[in-house]
């Protein structure tokens, strides 16, 4: 296998893969209507319900796309005609989500929280018991933009108390931190290969109760392309996906798949968990602010405030990063600006460490002040 030049990519997706990862796309030319072909995708469907868990109640449905195309089948497949979603929003992918419900004319209630700030059960249980109408109860695991985990576990016993189901976009924890859907009250959960599987991008799927996914072939029809019974039935009969797959993407996440069970679900967190610890020591040491507290945090994805400081320029610092092969990410917080470092990837501490060297000396070139410093307090 040739080696690769390794980037370390900070951003929150596509996250850095392994050489092993890299190589498995290239595979003799397929047709992807084979048994061969088939198989592969049977055994990576089951996989990927595996890694949450799942067990028989429980099927993966795969789509070609990004993770957006797993929150639009969700959202415009799972609403019974006449029925409300209630979306818990507190940052910039629950808003993406209102968007979604707004595009198809979906009826649904949004919960807004500000974007530091976990949801209120009390609140979210007073939205359910004076709206029984809402059918299907949304929100994120961590909300990408800021880092915040919210407390899925309870959101989703309270969806269940209420006859609602409980859809949770776990794009960004998929494969990092562990989850079991039935522990956790997860009827749907969604992700991306790029992502926690550490495979490439064009590859999403969503994870759900079968009989839900077969109930709902009586729902209104939304979406063709997008339509979760459609792809789920057209699998069962046929063993293909109903339209092109991404051929040498499935080989990558197969590939990748094979990597995760190898390491392993614990280790796997931890490494992840390691990478984070590093990244806060290194914000801390150079005086950065972050704008979730620590508690709150996910884990995964860490956003630190610019500094009050008139040479600080984050695109300045992205290239001159960049360049020595690290990538960070700007922040999508209205209102304040931040950038976003995550710890998504095949990546360790040491990668960190070598980070670190790099943007400080980027700080110290631009004549940024270290420790940072912030007007107020």
């Amino acid at each position: 296998m040739i080696k690769k030049e390794k980037k370390v990519l900070l951003n929150p997706g596509p996250a850095t893969t392994t050489d092993g990862v890299k190589a498995a796309q290239i595979v003799p030319d397929i047709c992807p209507r084979e048994k061969e072909f088939a198989n592969i995708l049977e055994r990576l469907q089951c996989d990927l319900v595996k890694i949450v868990h799942g067990g028989d109640d429980y099927s993966a449905v795969l789509f070609c796309g990004s993770g957006t195309i797993c929150m639009d089948v969700c959202l415009n497949s799972l609403l019974p005609e006449n029925k409300r979603i209630l979306v818990i929003n507190n940052g910039a992918y629950t808003s993406r989500a209102v968007e979604i419900c707004q595009h198809y004319g979906l009826s649904y209630i949004e919960l807004k929280f500000r974007d530091d700030e976990l949801p209120v059960l009390h609140e979210i249980e007073d939205a359910l018991l004076k709206n029984d109408d809402i059918a299907v109860v949304y929100t994120t695991h961590n909300e990408t933009g800021t880092g915040i985990l919210n407390p899925i576990r309870e959101i989703g016993a309270l969806a269940h108390k209420y006859n609602c189901i409980s859809v949770i976009d776990t794009t960004s924890t998929y494969g990092m931190i562990p989850i079991d859907v039935e522990a956790d009250n997860i009827d749907f959960c969604m992700s991306s290969a790029q992502k926690g599987l550490m495979a490439m991008t064009g590859l999403s799927y969503v994870i759900g109760k079968t009989r839900l996914i077969i109930e709902s072939e009586k729902y209104p029809k939304r979406s063709y392309y997008c339509n979760l019974f459609m792809q789920y039935e057209h699998f069962i009969k046929n063993k293909q996906m109903h339209f092109t797959p991404p051929v040498q993407t499935v080989y990558a996440a197969v590939q990748a798949m094979e990597e995760y069970f190898f390491e392993g679900e614990k280790n796997k967190f931890l490494r992840h968990k390691s990478v984070n610890d590093a990244i806060h020591n290194g914000l801390k040491k150079l005086g950065f602010k972050e704008y979730i507290k620590k508690e709150q945090q996910s884990g995964l994805v860490i956003s630190a405030i610019y500094p009050d400081d008139k040479n600080w320029s984050f695109n300045d610092i992205h290239d001159y990063c960049y360049d020595r092969g690290f990538t960070i990410y700007p922040g999508v917080i209205r209102g304040t600006n931040t950038f976003r470092l995550c710890s998504f990837g095949a990546i360790d501490a040491s990668d960190i460490h070598d980070f670190f060297k790099t943007f400080e000396a980027g700080l110290k070139k631009a004549n940024v002040e270290i420790p940072v410093k912030y007007i107020a307090g």
